[in-house]
């Protein structure tokens, strides 16, 4: 495995984040975005996260931001404050190398450490093998499949759900 630093994101990192996502929505499936979203808007997005307590991580590969990950919330209707939709994306030459499961296993751990109690993955396109085998490993359960219900590209595309309970997960009620 590479030598890969993990750490929470700083607005720094920003431009490099824009680029890898925005290569994602202009090449590929993983998000049905079809217009990649400026610095400015990536800005916005982040500062919304990480001032509403979610966390929000890099990974560098000698010193170059190569990946990221953040959760964020599930659904705006208080009753899933305990529940957090998780987001990876990593630069093409940095796939299959180990470094996104480094980034989830270290995003795991902080939503944990926040009181979430159960990660949703929302994964673009049912053939995004490589996004379904990283959650699979990091211990998600498959649980359903949207057929159809994106358009990119000029095909319908599907949406697979994965699933994996934080700390407690749904085994007691949180005090809070």
């Amino acid at each position: 495995m590479p030598d890969i630093d993990i750490r929470p994101t700083g607005e720094a990192d920003l431009p490099a984040i824009t680029a890898i996502y925005g290569q994602a929505v202009r090449e590929g499936t993983a998000t049905f975005e079809l217009d990649a979203p400026d610095l400015t808007e990536m800005t916005r997005r982040f500062r919304a996260l990480t001032d509403g307590g979610f966390p929000y991580f890099v990974a560098l590969l000698d010193g170059e931001v190569v990946g990221y990950a953040y959760a964020g919330p599930y659904r705006p209707r208080p009753a899933y404050r305990f529940t957090v939709e998780n987001s990876i994306y990593l630069a093409p030459a940095s796939q299959r190398r180990g470094i996104g499961r480094r980034l989830m296993q270290r995003l795991i751990t902080a939503c944990e450490e926040r009181g979430f109690r159960q990660m949703i993955a929302v994964i673009g396109d049912s053939a995004n093998a490589g996004s379904v085998g990283l959650h699979r490993a990091c211990g998600f359960q498959m649980i359903g499949t949207h057929p159809s219900v994106g358009l990119k590209f000029g095909r319908w595309l599907d949406t697979v759900m994965m699933q994996l309970p934080l700390g407690a997960g749904g085994s007691n009620v949180p005090a809070a």
